[in-house]
């Protein structure tokens, strides 16, 4: 008996002990796992009620595991990790995440990328400018001959070719000069290179036609070329018409005087020349006043250098930018200069 009564006290002492041993421990655990509206319902049925040793140390034991299960669920072994680890690979906490080869690098990649970016574009800018280039080249070719080897060329602005009334470049020979047996063969006065003298009646026609006079001299200029073309001095015409172009570059008669320029070099037997005129003037102010007289007769002048396709390129171009005078003022111009060029 007392062997047992012993027993039974230190068996009903034990749970004591370990629940106090263990209240630090699980008391906090079981307020997280269990719900919050538990708590009070749970210790007011321990006030109402007093439990034995033995239910109460079941109780324990139950909730202990219910504790084990959720804060170990893997079990124990599986939780608890070996206190002597081998170190880890990792980069130290303080180390960069990039070295300064790594960032030169990626500055480098940087830069070429926007290299490769404005090498593109400037590709396409000479792209666009060869384009450009071509289409002023194809449209100076309308012209068929070179500016260098186009016919006579016309006086520099430098010049000291007369402007004005071409007179005799040399004394005419006296009639009464007796012709001996033979002439000596004196090397022909040779005239200077495009100027040839001009025979007196010539001389006394143009200087017959008046020249005007008036407080706008550019005007003046311009009339007095109009009158030597009109009166089919073509040679005195080029020459007083490229001195307007020449010095009254901002005059209102521009257009007409580079017109009429052209014109007297077509009349004159000289369509690549006259070509050159009638480009320059259609090019320089595509609304100036004879800017379409210009690009009709510079598909004339094509014609005449036998060059049908370049024509019935400056007529097509005549007929979209210049409807109007399609059909009005140059009506009758245009039909006569495409007669005979055969477009498609």
């Amino acid at each position: 008996m007392k062997t047992t009564i012993g027993s039974d006290r230190a068996r009903s002492v034990l749970p004591i002990k370990l629940a106090r041993m263990l209240a630090p421990v699980l008391v906090p655990a079981l307020a997280m796992t269990m719900p919050l509206g538990t708590l009070p319902v749970a210790h007011a049925q321990a006030q109402s009620a007093p439990e034995t040793t033995e239910v109460r140390l079941r109780r324990i034991e139950a909730e202990l595991r219910a504790v084990q299960r959720k804060v170990f669920p893997d079990g124990a072994g599986k939780t608890f990790g070996p206190e002597i680890t081998a170190p880890a690979s990792a980069a130290p906490s303080g180390a960069p995440a990039t070295t300064a080869v790594t960032d030169l690098l990626t500055r480098m990649d940087s830069v070429e990328a926007q290299l490769q970016r404005l090498t593109a574009a400037s590709e396409e800018n000479q792209n666009h400018l060869s384009k450009l280039d071509a289409r002023m080249a194809a449209l100076e070719a309308a012209s068929g001959i070179p500016a260098a080897a186009s016919g006579p060329s016309a006086p520099q602005p430098g010049s000291t070719a007369s402007a004005a009334v071409p007179t005799p470049l040399a004394e005419t020979p006296k009639p009464d000069s007796k012709p001996d047996a033979k002439p000596v063969a004196k090397p022909a006065a040779k005239p200077e290179a495009g100027r040839s003298e001009p025979p007196p009646d010539r001389v006394a026609a143009v200087m017959a036609i008046e020249k005007p006079v008036s407080d706008d001299k550019g005007e003046d200029e311009y009339l007095y070329g109009y009158r030597l073309w009109e009166a089919k001095f073509f040679p005195e015409a080029q020459q007083q018409l490229l001195r307007v172009v020449q010095q009254f570059p901002r005059h209102a008669r521009i257009s007409y005087a580079r017109n009429l320029l052209g014109r007297a070099y077509l009349d004159d037997g000289k369509p690549g020349t006259a070509a050159q005129y009638f480009l320059q003037n259609y090019q320089a102010d595509r609304k100036g006043d004879r800017a379409a007289d210009s690009l009709l007769y510079l598909g004339v002048a094509m014609s005449r250098l036998k060059e049908e396709k370049r024509a019935c390129v400056a007529f097509g171009e005549f007929r979209q930018t210049y409807p109007d005078e399609v059909s009005g003022r140059l009506k009758g111009q245009f039909e006569a200069a495409t007669k005979p060029v055969t477009c498609n």
